[in-house]
């Protein structure tokens, strides 16, 4: 995939981690979704889900509620820039590897996502 195809805004996605890991060191940080497979050349003609979905993994969020992590990472997340909501979700190391078994877009965001922090897509850069 192009690193920097404009239909993904990753300058803006980049700055959303950060956002986040201010709060909660993020160790991993796929994305997902509709616009992730669009980029990806998927067929306009399909049931599109979730436009964006972000699978944040952090050790920090470990002893935090879900929900606490769920709204105020999904709080950070700016919708106006980014063209449609995300669908969040923070997990310890080991609730990713539980939830991508059991959760269709998180197994998806880890198969066919983006990395950002992939070798030279680390937020920050």
């Amino acid at each position: 995939m192009e690193a920097e195809d404009p239909g993904l805004n990753l300058p803006e996605l980049r700055r959303y981690v950060q956002r986040v890991s201010d709060r909660w060191p993020v160790e991993h940080a796929l994305i997902g979704g509709a616009r992730v497979d669009d980029a990806h050349g998927a067929l306009p003609q399909r049931e599109r889900g979730p436009e964006w979905v972000v699978v944040l993994i952090s050790s920090f969020f470990d002893g935090v509620p879900w929900l606490e992590r769920v709204y105020q990472a999904g709080s950070l997340w700016d919708a106006s820039e980014m063209g449609a909501a995300a669908d969040v979700h923070a997990y310890t190391p080991a609730e990713f590897e539980r939830k991508r078994e059991a959760l269709r877009p998180v197994r998806d965001a880890a198969e066919r996502g983006i990395d950002l922090f992939a070798a030279g897509q680390a937020p920050g850069d």
